[in-house]
């Protein structure tokens, strides 16, 4: 059984600790531990938690996560982030959720990698640590280990990316399903996407193939290829993915692909540069998909 162990600070966020602790619960294989600096820890929505100052024994299969906190506090001791990053040299992951992302930060996790956070955030991480990137708008971002997300409710999406790293997206889907959550998010999508529409769903093989579809939606992405990746043949992975979504993987990318385009076009794109940016060859493939009802 896996840990995971949750790394508290004054005026943290209730969600950005119940939402991972949440999935992380429902999901097999899992224990959890808290911990902070001292007890108990006031949380900014006014509820005090109980957690333990003497941490537990961790090995490179657990997993450290510090959620965010009230901009304006939170901070920790030079012992607490030296754990952080003795756990990451160990070949442990590191996560964080909101504003915990500048706890790695400290803890010298961000360095050359891609991180990102709260949108209201962001520009201030980026001047805090200017050897990282950061990504602007997405869920959460994952590199070599050090994974993080945006603000509060995305706490729950980067908490079942990593249940699906380790079990597979089907577990995520069904531990999504059971806490009622609508569907997992990839970690680049916007909030209000087709990705998100389309996910609730428990077929691992589906799941798999719309993970490339989301990633390449604007490559050619012929059906043998996508059968081949997936180890079923043409006709089972279109009838499974028809099951899952509603709709055949060409449609459920042309799907992708108007969406995308849609919001260019809203931004100021013309529909013939949205149409070449998504992958079309010209606008009338495009107008005809954006016309159907």
């Amino acid at each position: 059984m896996s840990r995971v162990v949750f790394v508290l600070t004054p005026q943290v966020h209730l969600l950005d600790l119940a939402g991972p602790a949440q999935v992380f619960g429902t999901a097999d294989g899992y224990s959890m531990a808290y911990v902070a600096e001292a007890t108990p820890v006031p949380t900014w929505q006014g509820v005090s938690l109980h957690a333990e100052v003497e941490w537990p024994r961790v090995t490179p299969d657990d997993l450290l996560v510090v959620p965010g906190w009230r901009s304006g506090y939170g901070a920790f001791a030079a012992e607490t982030l030296q754990r952080l990053a003795d756990h990451h040299a160990a070949g442990g992951t590191v996560a964080s959720v909101c504003a915990g992302a500048d706890a790695l930060g400290r803890a010298g996790l961000l360095d050359g990698r891609r991180c990102t956070t709260h949108h209201d955030l962001q520009d201030s991480l980026a001047r805090s640590f200017p050897q990282a990137t950061v990504v602007r708008d997405v869920l959460y971002v994952s590199d070599d280990r050090v994974v993080t997300s945006a603000g509060i409710a995305s706490g729950i999406d980067l908490a079942l990316h990593l249940v699906a790293l380790r079990h597979g997206p089907a577990t995520a889907a069904r531990v999504a399903r059971e806490m009622v959550v609508y569907a997992r998010r990839n970690g680049d999508e916007q909030q209000a996407s087709a990705m998100l529409r389309h996910r609730a769903h428990l077929s691992d093989v589906v799941h798999r193939v719309q993970d490339r579809i989301d990633a390449e939606f604007a490559a050619p992405l012929p059906l043998t290829d996508l059968a081949t990746e997936a180890g079923v043949s043409e006709r089972t992975l279109t009838r499974l993915f028809t099951a899952a979504t509603g709709r055949t993987p060409l449609r459920y990318q042309q799907v992708l692909r108007v969406e995308r385009a849609e919001y260019l076009i809203g931004h100021g794109t013309t529909v013939e540069a949205a149409a070449r940016a998504v992958g079309f060859t010209d606008a009338r493939m495009l107008r005809r998909l954006r016309a159907r009802p």
